[in-house]
Formats: C-alpha cells, structure tokens, sequence
C-alpha cells in the first residue's frame, strides 16, 4: 500500500469516531506514543553494529506496581507506574517513594526531575519527584493525556460530560488549579505548556486532519491567538523548546511553529513509515520503515533544528529505542546497542541473553539502560558504570 493510500486510510478510520468510547480508545493509543515516544515494534538494526561483548552488570529491579507498567527516567532514578499505583527506585535498586493506588490504563510522563502519572479513561492523577508527591487530583472529567513543564506546571485534558468534546486544565506546581480551556469542536488530543507557563498548545482531532491552537500570555478569553491546521494528516505529538517555539511530529513530518505563529517543515518522512521516535537534550531520532520493502529502514538522527547527525540502514527487528542527553540504547530480539547521537556505537554494546524477553527499553544515563517485560525489570550496565 502507498503512503497516500496509507494517509487516507488512517484520515477514514478517524472521522468514522463518533462514540465517546471509540475517542477515548484512539485518543489512548496516541497518548501511549506520546508518553513512550515511541511505536510499539520496530523491525530491523543493521549488521552495521559490532557483536563485541564488552564486561557488563546486569541487576534486577523489583517493582510492585501492579500490572501494565510503564517507566520513566528521573536523573538516573526509575520512576514506575501500574495498575497499583507509583513507585521510584533509585540507581541502585533502593525504594525511595512508594504511593498506592488504583490506575486502569496507567500512563507516565516527566521533565526536569517531575513526574506525572496518569490514568487513561480514569481521573486520577498523582505529579512527584523521586522522594516525595507534590500533587494528588481526581479529575472531573475522563482522562486522555497530561504533560508536565520544567517548572513543575502540568496540563490535564480530559473529556467532560454535556458534548464538550475536550477540557484542558492548567495547574501550577502546588498543584492548584489555575486556568481551563473547553473546546467547543475538535477533539482534545494533548496540551503542552511552555517552560516559563506562558503559552499553552492544544493539540486536536478535526473533521479534516489535526489542528494546533495557541494561547499566548495564557489569555483564555479568547477563542485562540493563532491556529496551525494540517489537512488529511494526523499530528500525533507535541513539546515546547526552552525558546517557546513547539515542535510537532506528524505522520509525515517534523514541524516548527515559532512563537509568532510562523510554521516550517525542519524534517519530512512523507516517502517513508514513521515507525518511532525518541528524543534526548540535544537530538531526536526517527525510526523509519521504507514502503514495500518488508521491514527495512533506517534509524535518523536530527538536532532539534532540523540538521542532520546520523543515519543507519536496519534490516534487523528492533523492539524498543530510549534516549537520555546525547546517548541512544536500542533494544533487538536478543541484544542491546548503545549510540551516541550521531548513531556511532558506545564501546559498552554487546549482546546478552539478560535481554531475551524484553519488551521495552528505557535510557537511564550513558551506558546504563532498563529492560523489561510484564514481569521482569533489568538494569544493564556498561563496564566502569555503577
């Protein structure tokens, strides 16, 4: 199949929603790459990667959260969150904050040492560091996403009865309430407040594609500053750069809307399958399937403005990739492989059998890396990393 008939496709599933139950399944779905930042399989890494078997460490982390994990990085602590609540490990495996309670579909976000930690279609919310909770919420409304800014300041939108078809509800970081946004058409997908918590972004589902509305000084008494709207196209992601430009990625292309409400495309995979992307401090990369061709690709990596750093051909299944400052670990069917942003590979890599199993792959610092599965976590550390 084409990418435009690929396009199309996707364009009729979407306008086919019409039942609360069938939003909140798509508007899930996106929120789960949203909070990974990544698909949910990957085929192929290349040969191009060296089978050495350096020393490493491998450690097991126990968490008891419950089931349906999901895990976040906190400067080198691992944050979980299941279906029983939340839980932080520092490096060495040590429990330094625990907060049970009850999640049906748990999601996870953070920036800047802050988590956030979701619930689905639920209404509870919990934002904490790796010791304590700074805020507990139970939502009017069902929840489709959240995001969280450097400041501690998070979004909450969630879907309210009476055909508002999308609430976006902005709390600082005391967690008190501080301005609302409803939609009055379009469905919600996500919002992203900017790092001073002045300009706020929503991202929507229209009749016609994706649509981006701008707040800017968070003057919510009007309809909206400015609009980014992409026809017969799905946006399924957005953040806020420190400068407050936002960055979007589509299912064709990565764009940059300026404060001014000026838009430019920085990177485009119209010719290509987005597969997944990850982002570190300074780079994000793209996993990209090329049509008709099985599973080969190629993993990119681009800076933030668009310049290109690095590009591999993949012709072997890749499960998972995670970014953490200017490194990459990618996850395969029996293997770990750790890059650098320009996608040179670390000495630490190597294959173990420690990774068989595993389901995602989550960077916690240069040569460190969690690997897990529905009942499995796993540190696995380079030689020298402790």
């Amino acid at each position: 199949m084409s990418g435009d008939n690929d396009k199309k496709r996707k364009m009729h599933n979407i306008k086919r929603l019409s039942l609360l139950l069938a939003v909140l399944a798509i508007l899930a779905l996106i929120a789960v790459v949203l909070i990974f930042g990544i698909g949910s399989c990957y085929p192929g890494l290349s040969g191009c990667f060296s089978s050495s078997l350096p020393a490493i460490t491998v450690d097991e982390f126990n968490f008891d959260v419950g089931r349906s994990r999901v895990f976040i990085n906190i400067e080198g602590s691992v944050a979980a969150a299941g279906t029983l609540g939340i839980q932080v490990l520092d490096a060495g495996g040590s429990e330094t904050l625990r907060d049970p309670f009850r999640m049906g579909r748990p999601a996870i976000k953070g920036s800047a040492g802050r988590c956030i930690a979701f619930d689905i279609g639920g209404f509870t919310v919990r934002v904490f560091d790796s010791s304590q909770v700074n805020a507990s919420i139970e939502t009017d409304g069902r929840i489709v996403s959240a995001s969280i800014n450097q400041n501690g300041w998070f979004c909450v939108v969630t879907q309210e009865s009476g055909g508002i078809r999308g609430v976006v509800t902005v709390y600082n970081n005391l967690g008190e309430d501080v301005y609302r946004v409803a939609l009055g058409g379009g469905y919600a997908l996500s919002a992203d407040l900017s790092h001073d918590n002045k300009d706020l972004a929503i991202l929507n589902l229209t009749d016609n594609g994706s649509r981006i509305s701008f707040y800017r000084g968070i003057d919510v008494n009007v309809e909206s500053d400015f609009l980014f709207d992409l026809p017969d196209e799905l946006i399924i992601d957005i953040w806020h750069k420190p400068n407050g430009d936002l960055l979007a990625i589509s299912t064709g292309s990565l764009y940059l809307i300026d404060r001014a409400g000026n838009s430019s495309i920085l990177y485009t995979f119209s010719e290509k399958r987005l597969g997944g992307y990850t982002s570190g401090n300074d780079f994000i990369a793209f996993h990209l399937y090329d049509y008709g061709i099985g599973h080969r690709g190629r993993l990119v990596t681009i800076l933030p403005d668009g310049r290109p750093l690095g590009e591999v051909v993949l012709d072997r299944d890749v499960i998972s990739m995670s970014a953490v400052d200017k490194s990459l670990v990618v996850l395969q069917s029996d293997s770990i492989t750790f890059l650098n942003e320009k996608l040179e590979e670390l000495s630490v890599s190597g294959d173990t059998l420690s990774v068989a199993g595993a389901s995602r792959i989550l960077a916690v610092r240069e040569g460190t890396a969690l690997a897990t599965s529905d009942n499995s976590a796993v540190v696995i550390r380079g030689e020298g990393e402790h």
